[in-house]
């Protein structure tokens, strides 16, 4: 059972995004992503400017009259959003966590998805898979998706995005547009990043948070990491502290950024102190741009 608190929240995320996609991402969201291919819609007479290949010959020997052949894009998608609620994502700074985040941009997608009548589904995972909702459509189906990514109290603390990708692999049977909501604190995926790649239209959305980078000067800090457990006292008064972690965590995103980049996967980054509605629409606007 929901508490009034997470009822009212669930109840914002919606007032919120679906303000977004009414306003700004009905059409950009429907031109960044193909359909599935090109089906007959009719027959009708041939008008000059026609292409000739599309010319039906059966149709106009019987008429006496030129026909043509006319088709449109299948529209019907399906969308599965891949939710990472590591402990890791449990995290902000500024306005929101993480997981918080991740809430809001999963109900933007599931939202805009609905509104082309394309099928969302939800696969929530840490070090092991979470939950699995299988893709449906209609409103009542995405307010369940938000709620599940906003609520689930999650098991697991690590994350195994391998483990997650290969399930997704093993539950769907057609290519799918897929979303993967992630901090992308982990290693050892690029091979299966780059196998769902060529599966499936694989999008990442990548979750930062500006103390990943820079460390505050508050002294002496006892740092926990969430996920392992591990812990250590750090200097954060030394500036030569804070001067390393800063150039270690830029190494640490460069070297993600190009781990997507080689296994062909479009990303948009996304940060916790930062309005994302611009970050999304421009990214929509680059892949309508490329189709």
């Amino acid at each position: 059972m929901l508490t009034r608190e997470q009822l009212k929240a669930i109840r914002r995320i919606q007032i919120r995004t679906s303000h977004l996609v009414s306003d700004m991402f009905a059409g950009q969201y429907h031109s960044a992503f193909k359909g599935r291919g090109m089906e007959f819609a009719e027959v009708r007479p041939y008008l000059p400017g026609d292409d000739v290949r599309t010319i039906d010959w059966n149709v106009t020997a019987r008429t006496g009259e030129a026909h043509v052949k006319r088709f449109v894009e299948e529209r019907e998608l399906t969308v599965m959003l891949l939710v990472d609620a590591s402990a890791s994502t449990m995290f902000g700074s500024v306005k929101q966590f993480k997981r918080e985040l991740a809430a809001e941009i999963g109900a933007l997608l599931a939202f805009s998805a609905i509104r082309n009548n394309d099928k969302v589904g939800l696969i929530i995972f840490t070090d092991r898979i979470e939950l699995a909702i299988p893709p449906r459509k209609g409103n009542r189906h995405v307010l369940r998706v938000i709620r599940e990514i906003m609520n689930h109290e999650a098991i697991g603390r690590g994350t195994d995005m391998a483990a997650a990708l290969d399930y997704l692999d093993r539950v769907t049977h057609r290519r799918c547009v897929t979303f993967l909501l992630s901090d992308f604190l982990c290693d050892g995926v690029e091979r299966s990043l780059a196998a769902s790649a060529r599966r499936h239209d694989l999008v990442a959305a990548v979750f930062d948070d500006p103390r990943d980078v820079d460390l505050p000067n508050v002294g002496l800090v006892a740092v926990d990491d969430p996920e392992t457990g591990a812990s250590l006292v750090v200097d954060t008064g030394d500036r030569h502290v804070r001067a390393e972690h800063r150039r270690r965590q830029l190494e640490s995103h460069a070297a993600r950024d190009r781990m997507l980049r080689s296994a062909g996967i479009d990303a948009v980054r996304l940060s916790t102190d930062e309005p994302y509605a611009e970050a999304l629409l421009r990214f929509f606007r680059q892949r309508g741009r490329r189709r």
